[in-house]
Parts: C-alpha cells; structure tokens; sequence
C-alpha cells in the first residue's frame, strides 16, 4: 500500500516542470538526432563523431517520453520515476558542463545560434535540477487526499523482469561512473571514439538511465514503473536507427560494440516486458491479454 505521500495527486508546479523539461529535451533531441552533423552551428558543443550526437540526441527523445509520461500521472508514486532520474542527469550534466566549460561555444568567434545555445545550456542545467529539488521537497510532504486512480495494492514485478532491471541497472551505473570518473581509460572500452567531454556526457545519461532501473527495481510495483517502460522502448528503438545511420563508427567485430548491442537489446526487452504487464498478472508473470492456464 503507498504511503499517504506517495498515495497524493501530482502538484501542478510538479506537472508544469515535467512538462517544461519534456519540451526543451525534444528541442535538444530535435537538433542532435536530425542534425548531427550542424552541433557546431546550432548546439552548446560540438559533438563528434555523429554517432554520438545521435546517441545522446536519442536518450534526450527517450527522456522526454519520461517526462511526458510522469507529467500525465495521476499520483506522485508514478511521477517519481521520471523525477529523480531526471534529477540525477541534470546535476551531472551541470558538473560535467562546469568541468569542460572551455569546450563550450562562449567565444564571440562562434555562431550566434551557437551562442545562445550554450547559454540556453548554462540556464537550464542550472535551473531544472534546483527547481525539481525543491518542488520535489514540496510534493513528498505534501499530505493531500490520495488520488483516486491510485491502487491500494502493489502488483510486484516477476522475478524474470526484476533480474533483467538489476542486470542493466549494474551495467549501466558502472558503465557511466567510469566514463564519469576514468574517461580516457573508460573511453578505450567504449565501441566508438570518445573525448573527455563526450565520454562524461555519455556516463551522465548512462547513470541517469541506470538510476531509473534501479528506482523501479526497489520499487518493485508494475502500476509504477510503465514511464520506465515506455521510455526504455523508444531509447532502444531510436538507438536502433541511431546505428542504421551511423553504425559504421563502430568496430563491430569487437567485444565493446557487440556487449553495446547486448545492453541496447536488453533495454528493449525490459521496456516491451514492462508495457505487456498488467497488475492482475504480474504476480503470476502472465503478459497482458493471455490467462493463465489452468
């Protein structure tokens, strides 16, 4: 049974924000995933090689299905899955924004649009983690009637999903505090090139999105954990046409780039396990639509 903070409706500075950060996510995906070859006219950085830029141009698209998806809940117990994540991205981003802000377009030498990304950039990596932090504070001791749609009973997850939500939880926070701490060595392992600031970037998502596997596994519940469904499905499909695209920056025939496709497969698969779920089957691991045999 939620408790009565978990159990209370979505505030509507809580909603505005998610919804907010949902758009100026797309915008960024917009420009990384379509254009990733104008990051140097039209983004805060120059991201290089493509595959990058439409590696993290994805993981924004996939971010803001999170966020869209938690700003249409009814409860807070829902909506935090696509809150804290999200929180813990942004700080990390600020962090590596602030550690190679060198490599950012401040320059009067580099274009207007550029300019104004980066401090559009700047703006926003500073504001949206202290204004979710606070409303955040706000939302979690607010004691407001519970809303209606939310269950009085949790539905766990089977057993098979929570194994596959540890295993890419383990992977994917070890993988980008790595390249957080360690980007040159990290960076070695990595199936395409990296430098020091796109490798941070990279582990900054790779925790965020590891961050959101390990928040659904210890909440254990199907009613609260389908943004992570939705959102892990887009990541590994956009990813998909990310390698059709730009795949030949890979060394296919090596270890890091097969265990990448591994991990991108398994997201997959959590994502589309997660959307098959329906509480009344959970328990018993029967997808939606097939009755258990009797």
């Amino acid at each position: 049974m939620p408790s009565r903070a978990d159990a209370a409706p979505l505030l509507p500075a809580m909603r505005r924000l998610l919804l907010v950060a949902a758009f100026l996510v797309f915008l960024a995906g917009l420009l990384l995933f379509v254009f990733p070859l104008r990051t140097a006219d039209w983004f805060a950085w120059t991201v290089d090689p493509p595959m990058t830029a439409v590696f993290l141009g994805a993981a924004y698209w996939s971010s803001a299905v999170l966020e869209v998806a938690g700003a249409r809940s009814a409860a807070w117990d829902r909506a935090k899955l696509a809150v804290w994540p999200v929180f813990v991205f942004t700080a990390l981003t600020l962090g590596v924004t602030l550690l190679h802000l060198e490599r950012f377009h401040l320059s009067p030498d580099h274009p207007f649009l550029a300019r104004f990304a980066t401090w559009a950039w700047l703006a926003i990596y500073a504001a949206v983690p202290v204004a979710m932090l606070v409303i955040g504070r706000v939302q979690t001791r607010s004691r407001l009637p519970a809303a209606a749609s939310v269950a009085e009973a949790r539905a766990p997850l089977p057993p098979g999903l929570r194994l596959l939500l540890a295993g890419i939880a383990a992977v994917l926070l070890l993988t980008g505090v790595a390249l957080l701490v360690l980007p040159a060595q990290s960076a070695a392992l990595w199936p395409w090139p990296l430098t020091a600031l796109t490798a941070r970037a990279v582990g900054a998502w790779l925790v965020g999105l590891g961050w959101a596997a390990a928040y659904a596994l210890a909440g254990g519940d199907v009613r609260t954990v389908r943004p992570l469904g939705l959102s892990a499905l887009v990541f590994a499909l956009l990813q998909g046409v990310a390698l059709l695209r730009h795949g030949d920056a890979l060394a296919w025939t090596g270890a890091p780039a097969i265990g990448y496709a591994a991990v991108l497969l398994a997201v997959g698969a959590a994502g589309g396990w997660i959307l098959a779920l329906r509480p009344a089957a959970a328990e018993s691991g029967v997808p939606a639509g097939r009755a258990p045999s009797r």
